[in-house]
């Protein structure tokens, strides 16, 4: 991090040498000076008023250019405010100092006074203190150290967590080698919390702003980052740096799980807010967080994750109506969009398509429809998964011989739920018909009346599958409501008799 003075020095017995080194460095582009990037020939440069120096060839990128690949973003450290810096005065020793760069960015050196540096690499401030300082000094040897660099500013903004501003601090070591440790393109993710499981990984763009108007900006594939391990995609990031992390357009199943695995995805153990509405036991809004999942397919899928099937168990189950195969998920994204995933449990249950019981986040709405059709081998099959509660419970009340809360299984047909009950009251039951009573979930209340086949297998005209809390109704039969009515008028008459004998008047 010598000055051009000692490079002279060095090379002042070889003048010949010198001299053509010169006219080497004179023909050379001035972005090597000055430790701006050069683009390789197969890039336009665009040039703009701005970006023209006098009488040299445009190099600055403009706003428009876009640079395809990270190794081409300029990596060279501006000084900045915060910079804490040693300026080596070689032969002069009390003029060599440590100095702690003001937000001005200039700092007050012996003799010659303020020197900006803002902006400038330790090289290009060694070049600027020299000149200076060659007013005074005969052949200044200056070098320009960086002791500590300052905390560095970026912006993360699209599908992570938190999106916002940023100060991140660096490390940086003494002498010529400060050994500065920047942030990463993966750090500054984790910093924001992680990305979301909307992000597309594959587009995620980063922008450097290079001199007053020019920008680079190069667009990273994290996605080799999260399938092989491979870094080559994960740049080192600058003061102003900005991370834009875009919405998919497609979302995968598959690979949004392997996201969700990664190390800069959102943490898997921070609960999330997710609603749940339709064919569940207690539809509403839950807080779902990572846990054990219990046992049977639906809950290994998970693996303890945050899942749509851990979800459904928060919500008490399905009912025994739902349609698992064609739920919906629907989730807001960071541009104020909506994706809306499809979900197949049943392909879950069937073939162990673990992709299906997707990773939830903060603000999904799970929506689970109402079946057209549902087979008693398949309510069968629903009732022994952890999807479904472990029982329901349904009042069996009337002219049964164990009237009272009954709990079944889940999907329980009317005709079990009365066999449960003890069979219907001899000789006082109406056999042919009961009521079925249900609280539905936006709190209105249905009665209808079920015509009893116990010998039919579940159907929805007369052996329907039951819901949490429904209630069956069975009435007295007609001899009964008949021989009750006649008691009841024959009661008096029986009361006066009673009397009339009491006292000796009766017969």
């Amino acid at each position: 991090m010598f000055n051009t003075g000692l490079w002279k020095f060095l090379t002042q017995p070889f003048m010949g040498v010198a001299f053509c080194t010169a006219i080497n460095f004179a023909v050379s582009p001035v972005s090597l000076a000055q430790g701006q990037p050069v683009l390789p020939p197969s890039q336009p440069v665009i040039p703009t008023p701005q970006t023209l120096p006098p009488n040299r060839n445009p190099i600055i990128p403009t706003p428009q250019q876009v640079l395809p690949t990270a190794q081409q973003l300029d990596t060279n450290y501006a000084l900045g405010g915060g910079d804490r810096i040693r300026v080596n005065v070689f032969e002069v020793p009390e003029y060599t100092g440590e100095y702690q760069i003001p937000p001005g960015g200039a700092i007050n050196l012996p003799l010659i006074g303020s020197v900006p540096v803002l902006g400038l690499t330790t090289e290009q401030a060694a070049d600027e203190i020299a000149r200076r300082y060659s007013r005074y000094l005969k052949r200044p040897l200056i070098s320009v150290n960086l002791l500590s660099p300052r905390p560095i500013n970026i912006f993360v903004a699209g599908e992570v967590t938190r999106p916002g501003s940023y100060t991140v601090g660096l490390s940086g070591g003494a002498g010529d080698n400060p050994g500065v440790q920047y942030p990463t393109v993966l750090a500054a993710l984790t910093t924001a919390q992680g990305v979301t499981l909307a992000a597309d990984v594959t587009q995620v763009q980063v922008r450097r702003k290079i001199g007053r108007s020019g920008e680079q900006l190069v667009t990273l594939n994290l996605k080799d980052a999260v399938q092989t391990g491979q870094i080559g995609q994960d740049i080192t990031l600058r003061d102003g740096d900005s991370i834009f992390v875009p919405t998919a357009s497609n979302f995968d199943k598959a690979e949004a799980r392997n996201l969700a695995a990664s190390n800069f995805a959102a943490s898997p153990s921070t609960p999330r807010t997710v609603a749940i509405i339709g064919e569940v036991n207690r539809p509403g809004s839950y807080l779902v967080a990572a846990g054990g999942g219990g046992e049977g397919t639906a809950a290994a899928a998970g693996g303890g994750l945050p899942t749509v099937t851990r979800a459904i168990q928060l919500a008490g189950g399905i009912t025994g109506q739902a349609d698992i195969r064609n739920l919906k998920l629907r989730r807001p994204t960071r541009t104020g969009g909506e994706q809306t995933i499809d979900v197949n449990l049943w392909q879950l249950l069937q073939s162990g398509d673990v992709n299906q019981d997707i990773i939830v986040q903060d603000g999904d709405t799970i929506v689970i429809p109402t079946a057209t059709e549902l087979t008693a081998a398949e309510a069968t099959q629903l009732a022994a998964t952890t999807l479904s509660p472990n029982s329901i419970q349904v009042g069996v009340v009337g002219e049964v011989k164990r009237p009272g809360a009954t709990e079944l299984r889940p999907n329980s047909s009317l005709n079990q739920a009365l066999l449960a009950a003890g069979g219907f009251n001899d000789g006082r039951a109406s056999r042919s018909a009961v009521d079925l009573i249900r609280l539905n979930p936006d709190g209105s209340v249905t009665k209808r009346i079920v015509k009893i086949n116990l010998a039919d297998g579940i159907n929805e005209d007369t052996n329907p599958i039951l819901r949490n809390n429904d209630v069956i109704v069975v009435s007295r039969n007609g001899l009964t409501k008949t021989s009750e009515t006649l008691n009841a008028i024959a009661s008096p008459f029986g009361i006066i008799f009673n009397f009339l004998r009491l006292f000796g008047l009766g017969l």
